[in-house]
């Protein structure tokens, strides 16, 4: 096991505006370059059960994700965890929201795992997200307030 990651910013939207836009799932390429596409591949609308396909690209490999919600307590969380099988895995990974005067409080935070030979590169993947986290907070408030 690696270990876990997190970003938190402040949003100046209602927290049901945030919540909505990142529940809808598929807005994570404005905010995540190493997202090329994302989709919704469960029928109805999204909750606990819904899964997310995506095609993603990190240190230079294109891979395909699949994310399925586990909890989902609008307006305030949401969790996920991978159900693909990837050498690098998000094990468990959430958004937690607050209201706050004038916006929404938000944090994103994924736990990391490597299986087979990613147990020897999750710790460098750790490393590299964990300095991204900042960044990665950055444009999810910039996205979301930009929408």
């Amino acid at each position: 096991m690696a270990g876990q990651f997190e970003g938190s910013a402040f949003v100046s939207k209602p927290i049901e505006e945030v919540f909505n836009y990142l529940a809808a799932g598929v807005n994570d390429p404005k905010f995540s370059p190493r997202v090329l596409k994302i989709e919704k591949a469960t029928a109805g609308p999204v909750g606990v059960g819904t899964v997310f396909v995506s095609t993603v690209k990190d240190a230079g490999m294109t891979t395909s994700r699949e994310i399925e919600i586990t909890e989902f307590d609008p307006p305030r969380s949401f969790r996920w965890t991978e159900i693909s099988k990837n050498i690098v895995t998000s094990k468990r990974g959430g958004y937690d929201l607050e209201p706050a005067a004038g916006g929404t409080n938000v944090t994103i935070f994924n736990e990391l795992e490597g299986h087979g030979f990613g147990k020897l590169i999750a710790p460098l993947a750790l490393k590299a997200a964990r300095k991204e986290a900042p960044a990665l907070a950055q444009r999810i408030k910039d996205a979301i307030e930009a929408s």
